[in-house]
């Protein structure tokens, strides 16, 4: 057990996640208690064997600041450890280790993931919401998927065995060495869990393994719809899905036309890309790193003649909420694999990807459906005939009745509020959205100020 290599791969993280705490000298005897049994059901919800505890981290910081903490002391004229273990309930076998880190003392509680039923200190069931405590009974969602988890009725691609057993991993190696990361070949399929609990190659390692089985698709309509002539059909994988995903970023490339705008032309010609690449990135990414795999469905790229829409199996985690999606704090839903891309630098840890192509397409770009979320990248095309409304230019059927509308209540009242216009306009609040968000992409408003207290201006 390596104490070192633990804290610092702890540290690495930019902010504590659920099954993980940092405290310099801090302890009260019973918090502690609820922390444990916290620590522990959330490292089963996150699928982790492990929870830790550690004292001598700045929480801010990450800086190792060293600990005066004393893990042999009395509670009521108890051994504190004997205290723990009697009012943890099933028992777990949790341990205090402890080890000098650049020279300074640093103590790590070790925790092992419930099973089976979750842990509770003093016959009180706790879970973590981000970084603080809760009664697992406030969080009825989270408590109903915890159940789940402990008694296997959700499978993971850690869990779930693979299709195929005769796998090969050169091209995983490969990839590896590419990126200046060497895998030991004794030692590589426990470091990356590719075997379930029954020794058994799971999902995962068929994901990464030389042929994958798992064709990724970009299909190309010559229209708006799938109702339009089908244009192509090109196909990615049947490969190491590392390699999947590289070949499907560089096709980004070549669907990503460079064009020539000559508006307002006095020197040089601007250059227009069809669609942001870095939106794009980060939305394929997203796509192949959160996808159900065990729904045995793959991501789906379709491109139509006006936009990109990329489909990810699955919904939003039950720990995921919508503020917390949209600013980008990811709830990974292959934990393992999402630590995989961090540690070859494919993804970061900043959780940049929604708030990203929030940033470009806004929030509209994400459509949230039954058992998929959908990424739409719009075109941005050059040459199109327009007509002109003010001193703008928009698609020919751009400017229509109802967003003129909008413009002039929003001439009358810049405060006018979304759920105002919805009323004015008798239509969906949705509808409204849609129709500002066009608005403001082809620049006839902007919002000046925060959404509570700004106003619309019109340009």
């Amino acid at each position: 057990m390596n104490i070192k290599s633990i804290v610092n791969e702890l540290r690495s993280y930019n902010d504590e996640q659920e099954w993980f705490e940092f405290k310099v000298n801090w302890f009260q005897a019973e918090t502690l208690g609820e922390y444990v049994a916290a620590l522990s059901n959330a490292a089963a919800f996150h699928y982790k064997k492990s929870a830790y505890f550690v004292w001598g981290i700045d929480d801010d910081t990450h800086e190792i600041v060293g600990t005066e903490f004393n893990q042999y002391c009395d509670y009521n004229k108890e051994p504190f450890q004997n205290y723990l273990a009697r009012n943890l309930s099933p028992s777990i076998n949790f341990t205090f280790e402890e080890d000098s880190i650049d020279g300074k003392r640093v103590v790590v509680l070790m925790i092992p993931a419930a099973e089976e039923i979750p842990t509770s200190f003093r016959e009180k069931r706790y879970i973590r919401i981000g970084s603080s405590k809760a009664p697992l009974k406030d969080y009825p969602k989270r408590e109903i998927q915890l159940f789940k988890i402990l008694d296997g009725r959700i499978e993971t691609i850690e869990t779930k065995k693979a299709k195929y057993q005769e796998l090969t991993f050169s091209k995983l190696f490969g990839f590896y060495g590419s990126k200046g990361v060497s895998l030991n070949k004794e030692t590589f399929e426990k470091n990356l869990n590719l075997r379930n609990n029954d020794g058994d190659y799971n999902m995962l390692a068929q994901l990464l393994s030389d042929d994958s089985h798992i064709p990724l698709r970009v299909s190309i309509f010559e229209g708006k719809t799938k109702g339009s002539r089908l244009f192509s059909v090109r196909e990615f994988g049947n490969n190491c899905l590392l390699y999947t995903l590289d070949e499907l970023l560089r096709y980004g490339d070549v669907l990503n036309l460079i064009q020539a705008d000559e508006t307002n032309r006095v020197v040089e010609r601007k250059e227009v890309p069809l669609f942001d690449n870095k939106a794009f990135r980060e939305a394929m990414i997203n796509a192949v790193l959160h996808n159900q795999w065990t729904s045995g469905n793959e991501p789906m790229v379709t491109v139509f003649s006006d936009r990109i829409e990329i489909l990810s199996r699955g919904t939003i985690p039950p720990a995921q909420t919508m503020e917390g999606f949209y600013l980008g704090e990811s709830v990974p839903v292959n934990e393992k694999l999402s630590e995989i891309f961090l540690q070859l630098h494919i993804s970061e840890k900043s959780g940049r990807g929604v708030p990203k192509i929030s940033e470009v397409y806004g929030k509209n770009a994400f459509s949230f459906r039954e058992n998929s979320i959908v990424v739409t990248i719009p075109f941005e095309k050059v040459g199109i005939i327009t007509e002109k409304v003010g001193n703008k230019s928009a698609g020919k059927s751009g400017m229509n009745e109802r967003r003129q509308r909008i413009l002039k209540e929003m001439r009358d009242n810049p405060n006018v509020t979304a759920k105002e216009l919805h009323n004015m306009l008798e239509i969906s609040e949705t509808a409204v959205d849609n129709n500002i968000s066009f608005l403001k992409s082809n620049g006839y408003i902007e919002r000046v100020g925060s959404k509570k207290k700004g106003y619309w201006k019109v340009l």
